[in-house]
């Protein structure tokens, strides 16, 4: 009997040190992914509004009420909304290209970013126009990574300061 015990106490102890280890790998392993900074995903922040996705579609801005069809046009009530125009880069097709028009408004805040948005945004001297695939925060704020829909690439972080437009709607 006591031999049993002793073969049980070892494997007991077996376990329990595979398990820590098991377990600090894993927690250093997310370290190493993410760093000190982690998705907004992973939280339950009301902050973030979507997958980490390239297929997460826009938020919807214009509301059924804003749109007023008439018979010989089409009325979109936005605030402080301005038409784009996009270089012919295709790094957004098939969605936006040289002949598409967009309707863009000015963020006030982060809150008004969600994953699936079209955003325009500053980068050196270029604007640049790609989709948010997702919200982030690490020690520095909440940031966005953002990628071309024809891209296999992503941009890296982008803040909110260097966010100039979202895009709202597209009309070829």
């Amino acid at each position: 009997m006591f031999h049993y015990k002793m073969k049980l106490n070892k494997l007991i102890k077996v376990i329990i040190i595979f398990l820590i280890g098991f377990l600090s790998a894993n927690i250093v392993g997310l370290y190493f992914v993410y760093g000190s900074e982690m998705p907004l995903e992973l939280f339950n922040f009301s902050l973030f509004n979507g997958s980490n996705s390239d297929n997460s579609a826009p938020f919807d801005f214009v509301d059924e009420k804003d749109i007023i069809v008439q018979d010989d046009r089409i009325i979109i009530n936005i605030k402080d909304a301005s038409l784009s125009r996009y270089a012919a880069t295709g790094s957004m097709l098939p969605l936006l290209d040289e002949g598409s028009n967009g309707i863009r408004i000015k963020p006030e805040s982060v809150d008004e970013i969600h994953v699936g948005d079209i955003i325009t945004f500053e980068q050196g001297n270029y604007l640049i126009v790609h989709r948010v695939v997702e919200k982030g925060i690490d020690e520095k704020g909440i940031y966005f990574i953002t990628k071309g829909d024809n891209s296999d690439f992503v941009d890296g972080k982008i803040r909110f300061n260097e966010i100039k437009y979202i895009t709202i709607g597209v009309i070829w």
